[in-house]
């Protein structure tokens, strides 16, 4: 029964996600606004509508653990896995904008988390500041957008369709239809999700924070899945890696901005064990695609092999520390001691001897 539930809530959570963003972009594009900037912004924050749903959800049943891990653990799958899984598919391009401009804000997202909750906990001001953040941060891109080259504008227009005339979509009524269809969606897949994940974690016996940084994170990233691996198929190998630095920062700003708002007087309690560990992978992670994009401007598929095996080894920590397995020292020892500075040395190694990508587009 809690499995059917989960599943039916993921499924509610992609379905809802996709038909808010399809009303949203064509009744914005009825207004006259530009493809270029819907798909900065309500197709962009679409994939990341399951994410919020979750969180918000999970903070109004009081599962601050949930709502935090995952966000944290969606950052962590959507660079180690997706990332990896759409390398390994074909080498992904790295846009030189990307590594001026939005691993950066990416990077500077996570330190701001990390300073924010550096007390042990959200608060109502802090979700004020990084929502605030995240508008600044939207308003910014429209405004850049306005410089755009056509080719860029012609990529967007291509992927936001506006409705046909005569269709059943093209009158605003039905656009507003699908817009309320898509919340309500949202809303009732999130409470099936939270609710299923709680009951996982009773019945084998791990915290909510570990259902969340895992099952959970990887359940509400699925439009991110499906949207980068389509794109490295089609070959538009620099969406695939846009579209995860685009949503890791609206996750930290928009998810967790949101939950902290919700949260009221009390915040966002941040568990041990996240600050301790997976914070610092999920920062770790963010500054590992410097060195990863500027070597060469592309992700090779030996680097996207890497990405998935640190991320099976990340999960397999956790259900090792879950279960206190004799193993856990073993393997943390191994990790740390061996794989993590041979990884580290590889690239900066790779960083020296090859080009940056300062010269490519």
């Amino acid at each position: 029964m809690n499995m059917l539930m989960f599943l039916g809530g993921l499924v509610l959570l992609v379905v809802g996600a996709n038909v808010l963003v399809r009303g949203a972009s064509k009744l914005a594009l009825s207004f006259g606004i530009s493809p270029l900037v819907v798909g900065l912004t309500i197709v962009a924050f679409g994939t990341s509508a399951p994410e919020v749903a979750v969180s918000v959800g999970a903070v109004l049943d009081g599962k601050t653990d949930i709502a935090i891990g995952n966000v944290v653990g969606s950052n962590i799958f959507n660079v180690l896995f997706i990332l990896g899984v759409s390398a390994l598919i074909t080498p992904l391009v790295v846009n030189i904008q990307l590594i001026r401009q939005e691993v950066p804000i990416m990077l500077g997202a996570s330190l701001l988390l990390l300073a924010f909750t550096f007390d042990g906990k959200l608060s109502f001001l802090e979700g004020g500041a990084l929502f605030a953040l995240l508008a600044a941060y939207t308003i910014f891109l429209i405004v850049q957008s306005r410089h755009e080259t056509q080719a860029a504008q012609d990529e967007f227009a291509e992927a936001v369709q506006p409705a046909e005339a005569g269709g059943w979509d093209s009158h605003w009524v039905a656009q507003v239809g699908l817009i309320a269809a898509g919340l309500v969606a949202l809303v009732f897949g999130s409470d099936f999700l939270v609710k299923a994940s709680v009951s996982f974690a009773k019945a084998i016996g791990v915290s909510d924070l570990v259902i969340g940084l895992t099952i959970v994170a990887a359940g509400t990233s699925m439009p991110e899945v499906a949207t980068s691996i389509a794109a490295a198929l089609k070959g538009e190998r620099d969406i695939a890696v846009g579209n995860v630095v685009g949503s890791n920062t609206f996750n930290i700003l928009g998810c967790l901005g949101v939950s902290g708002l919700v949260s009221g007087d009390v915040g966002l309690v941040m568990a041990p064990s996240l600050l301790a560990f997976d914070i610092w992978v999920m920062l770790a992670v963010a500054l590992a695609c410097l060195p990863v994009f500027m070597t060469g401007g592309e992700i090779a598929r030996w680097e996207g092999g890497v990405f998935l095996g640190y991320y099976a080894a990340y999960v397999s920590y956790l259900i090792l520390a879950a279960q206190q397995h004799d193993a856990l020292q073993a393997f943390s020892g191994l990790m740390l001691s061996f794989v993590v500075p041979l990884t580290v040395l590889t690239l900066v190694v790779m960083m020296i001897r090859r080009p940056s990508a300062s010269g490519k587009s």
